[in-house]
């Protein structure tokens, strides 16, 4: 058996055993690449007018209507000043769930509530658990992870099998004449597998390192050393005096990281504790998930701890391109189309190599011959 032919049994082995499950991943982040956008459109409530967001009154509006809720809460900072998108984590009405904190929409000027949630309740949190986790939790994540980088092993066998001999180049990349429909199927599986490869490839191995987060901090940091934030471990609790704002945490943050953007608010408990504000730094390409943090205590207002991640060396650097490069958005709006088209193309891909290997198979009474 030459290299070539070995190529194609393990192309034709991975599309036929895993091949249902990547299409799922693949439809799945295609709708999650607008997943802001589509989450608007079906709860128009969220549809307000833009105004600078009062993180304040946000914070005392969520402690006034949810008393229970004495953790902390997480504001997104969004681009558009529009609705204060709110999280809880580990409430009690989902506990032993996994990752299902309470969602909640609040008005730009802080005072009212638009709409509460459960992640997991509704639709494009679902699809997200779909395409993340397969709906089975942890061991979803990892199974993920590792269709990853077997969709790798199916994208490359699927391009070494294609790969033409030296001057026919032009020939490989052409619609032949043909009178067969089992041969017009390779054409087009061929040609759009080329179309995509390299966005599918990208998607692909972000995809696994997302999913495989211990694996893959400890693959790089073989190259490189990784850095982690200096979390402090304190927990300074009020006695007596109040806590600072949101507001005045997200100034000082500002002012530790002047050309930073804030990305997330992390509250302290009602106990006390510290603020955890996540901000986008020069350099880093991720606007909602970026990885630089500043840590104040929410007593005494001192900035106890600052993490510029883009200047802490190539491993970290990765870390940051992961969840940009992956939903598209350090592209733009054209990447998005391209990673929307390049979703879909998995089930394009799946139906016409089906379609033709089916069509090789002595039950299926066609006039056509391999080609």
């Amino acid at each position: 058996m030459n290299f070539r032919k070995a190529a194609r049994r393990l192309h034709l082995w991975c599309s036929l055993s895993i091949g249902m499950l990547l299409v799922l991943i693949g439809l799945s982040g295609a709708a999650l690449v607008y997943y802001v956008e589509i989450d608007r459109v079906l709860h128009p409530v969220l549809d307000v007018k833009p105004q600078s967001p009062d993180w304040d009154k946000a914070l005392v509006t969520l402690r006034t209507a949810y008393p229970d809720k004495s953790g902390a809460w997480r504001f997104e900072v969004t681009t558009d000043n529009g609705t204060i998108p709110a999280r809880y984590n580990n409430p009690v009405e989902k506990m032993g769930q996994g990752f299902a904190p309470m969602m909640v929409w609040l008005s730009p000027d802080g005072t009212e509530i638009l709409r509460r949630d459960y992640w997991g309740d509704y639709l494009m949190t679902w699809l997200y658990n779909l395409h993340f986790q397969l709906l089975m939790g942890d061991v979803g994540t990892a199974i993920v992870g590792y269709l990853g980088l077997f969709s790798l092993v199916l994208l490359l066998t699927g391009l070494l099998s294609w790969w033409p001999r030296r001057g026919q180049w032009l020939k490989a990349l052409r619609f032949k004449k043909r009178s067969a429909i089992i041969g017009l199927l390779y054409d087009w599986h061929k040609i759009t597998g080329l179309l995509f490869l390299l966005p599918l490839l990208l998607l692909s191995l972000t995809g696994a390192m997302l999913a495989l987060p211990v694996e893959t901090r400890l693959v790089l940091s073989l190259f490189s050393e990784l850095k982690q934030p200096n979390v402090p471990k304190t927990v300074v609790t009020v006695q007596g005096g109040s806590l600072i704002a949101p507001s005045v945490a997200a100034k000082l943050a500002l002012a530790a990281l002047p050309d930073a953007e804030l990305a997330w608010i992390e509250t302290p408990t009602m106990e006390g504790g510290f603020y955890r504000l996540r901000l986008q730094a020069h350099q880093d390409p991720s606007r909602r998930f970026p990885h630089s943090y500043v840590y104040i205590d929410a007593v005494t207002a001192e900035v106890v701890s600052v993490f510029n991640n883009p200047t802490q060396g190539a491993a970290n650097t990765i870390l940051n391109w992961l969840h940009p490069l992956h939903d598209g958005s350090v592209l733009g709006r054209i990447g998005r189309v391209i990673w929307l088209l390049s979703g879909l193309s998995c089930l394009l891909l799946f139906v016409l190599g089906l379609w033709r290997w089916l069509l090789r198979k002595p039950y299926f009474h066609w006039n056509n011959k391999p080609t």
